[in-house]
């Protein structure tokens, strides 16, 4: 079983990009060899309008060790003409898949 924090952001280098930080929490009996996190990112509006949701993804820091936890901080962009100027980018919720 792998737990997973709620995302910890902070600005990217442009406005499409953000810097989201997760602590995976392996509470099982035996390592996690290799996976996947799964990264909500919404598009903000300049009056605070949610004008959508997309996921993206990246590899899990693996390996994670049976009881171990691992912090990682990932650089999560979205494709610049998602994001229109006066708009920025909120991570809100990240998911794991793993082997």
């Amino acid at each position: 079983m792998l737990t997973v924090s709620a995302p910890v952001t902070a600005d990217g280098e442009k406005r499409w990009c953000e810097r989201v930080t997760v602590t995976f929490r392996n509470t099982g009996g035996s390592p996690v060899a290799s996976g996947t996190a799964r990264f909500a990112t919404h598009v903000i509006g300049a009056l605070g309008i949610d004008w959508g949701t997309v996921a993206t993804s990246q590899p899990l820091p693996a390996p994670i060790a049976a009881g171990a936890a691992r912090k990682q901080t990932y650089t999560v962009c979205l494709e610049s003409w998602r994001v229109p100027l006066g708009m920025r980018v909120e991570t809100r919720e990240v998911t794991a898949s793993w082997r």
